[in-house]
């Protein structure tokens, strides 16, 4: 019995405890549905404050932006009628301008309209006069004016081609006589007065060392020395078996001379090293311009050519280190500056400005590898740069007959250069060039009917050709002379001329026994 009322007290507190338990749960879950809603309401309250305040701001921003619009459109509009307004002032001036020449114009229209008045009057009246004139003078002849006119022109016709033809006659007669001989008289005196040396140089340089030891020390440790040399100079420094020497080589011969100045004065210093190097080249270098300069004022002391551009006499100085086959340019140029000089003396013709154009002819040599074309049409724009005159400018452009001559000047400057260019002795041609011309010559020689033998002498300037004498008679001779000298000049290319020499021999041998 205790054990149920137990029992059943234990079921009414759990009951109880269940009631109990419901109710709490109920009225906090209202508690927080209650706290949820106000949450909700303020959360609403202020969503709205904050949007009708972010609308506020809007509509402000969209005020300023609008008052902003308009005041840049005031200002624009501003300055786009003063702008209108500075050109309607403009264009009121310029019209009034206009107007005042126009009334000018009209004026001076006017008086050009009275002066052609009077002028056709004074032609009118001249041209009466003359007709009475000229009535007179046909009334007091008794001829017409073309009558009169052409019996003049007839009588002055005979006469003048007479006289024309006694002066031409008497002018070719003389000149056949004169020319070739005075020709050849001028150039033989200008030659025996003119005696300049030829100087010829090679593409290498050799450089004598005190022993062979110095070879190391101009290699240098890893070949930096040499290796520095070169660099600096832009030529190739040949160090091979050949005792106590060392070959430069290069084409430019400027920087042959500035490497063997260089190479020299390291060689007597003794201290070679890439920075030594550097500073005796550098030094080199100045020496050499020293020497340009001070050769372009020997020759143009030497020639008496005078008032040179500075620039012209460096560059004339740069021609001593030029060679043309062999021949030192700035020696040619100062031969041919005394040879043109020497032949203009002779004409009566103007010796200082055949001997400037000589000196001159070739200065184009000394700018050719920095500039395209010939040598001569270079040549001619550096005088025209440095104010040197038309017939020097046309003198040098013409020497080798890329333009016409417009002058004897000029002339005689071609000459000149043919002459030293061309002599025996005055250039130098390569061994190979050389030994074919000879062999082509003996060759053109031996291809005719009848020639025994053939011999290139005298630098191949002369060819001597002994014929068979059973086969050739002694007029034979002649034309076959003929016939070598047309092969020779379309076959073969050569300075000066060539002289054929055919040799025909009878000769009677018997022995005795």
């Amino acid at each position: 019995m205790k054990e149920t009322i137990f029992i059943i007290a234990i079921i009414i507190i759990v009951a109880v405890g269940i009631l109990i338990d419901f109710y709490i749960r109920k009225n906090v879950s209202s508690a927080k549905i209650s706290k949820a809603e106000e949450d909700a309401r303020k959360i609403r309250e202020e969503s709205l404050k904050e949007a009708e305040s972010k609308k506020k701001e809007a509509i402000l921003e969209a005020k300023e932006e609008v008052h902003r619009l308009r005041a840049d459109f005031e200002r624009e509009s501003r300055e786009r009628r003063n702008e209108i307004q500075r050109l309607e002032r403009r264009m009121i001036q310029r019209e009034e301008v206009l107007d005042k020449k126009s009334e000018t114009i009209e004026r001076r229209e006017e008086s050009l309209n009275k002066k052609y008045q009077k002028v056709e009057e004074i032609e009118v009246s001249i041209e009466e006069l003359y007709k009475k004139q000229k009535e007179e003078l046909e009334r007091l002849s008794g001829l017409t004016a073309e009558e009169a006119k052409n019996i003049l022109l007839e009588e002055v016709g005979k006469n003048a081609k007479h006289d024309a033809a006694l002066m031409i006659k008497e002018i070719e007669s003389k000149a056949k006589e004169e020319a070739e001989k005075r020709a050849r008289k001028i150039i033989t005196y200008a030659i025996q007065r003119c005696a300049a040396d030829h100087v010829a140089e090679t593409t290498v340089y050799v450089v004598n060392l005190p022993n062979d030891e110095m070879k190391g020390r101009i290699i240098g440790r890893e070949g930096r020395n040499i290796r520095t040399l070169e660099t600096l100079t832009g030529v190739d420094l040949i160090i091979d078996d050949t005792p106590e020497a060392v070959i430069l080589s290069g084409f430019d011969p400027i920087r042959r001379e500035i490497a063997k100045i260089a190479l020299e004065k390291l060689i007597v210093d003794g201290r070679i090293h890439p920075a030594r190097i550097e500073e005796m080249v550098e030094k080199a270098k100045k020496e050499v311009e020293n020497a340009i300069k001070e050769e372009g004022e020997q020759a143009s002391f030497e020639t008496g050519v005078h008032g040179l551009h500075l620039e012209l006499v460096r560059l004339l100085g740069r021609l001593k280190y030029r060679t043309s086959y062999g021949q030192n340019v700035l020696k040619h140029s100062i031969e041919v500056a005394y040879l043109a000089g020497l032949m203009a003396s002779e004409l009566g013709m103007d010796p200082t400005l055949a001997k400037r154009a000589g000196l001159l002819h070739d200065i184009g040599k000394a700018v050719d590898h920095e500039l395209e074309g010939p040598h001569a049409i270079i040549g001619s724009e550096v005088a025209k740069k440095y104010h040197e005159s038309s017939l020097i400018v046309n003198a040098i452009a013409a020497h080798h007959g890329d333009v016409e001559s417009q002058s004897i000047e000029a002339i005689l400057v071609q000459a000149a250069d043919a002459i030293s260019a061309a002599r025996p002795g005055a250039r130098r041609e390569t061994l190979e060039a050389y030994i074919k011309r000879l062999e082509k010559l003996e060759e053109i020689a031996n291809s005719c009917e009848g020639v025994e033998k053939s011999y290139a002498i005298q630098a191949g300037r002369e060819i001597r050709i002994i014929v068979k004498p059973e086969e050739i008679e002694d007029t034979g001779c002649v034309l076959i002379a003929r016939d070598i000298v047309k092969k020779i000049e379309n076959e073969l290319e050569y300075p000066g001329q060539i002289k054929v020499n055919v040799i025909r021999e009878t000769r009677a041998i018997e022995y005795a026994k």
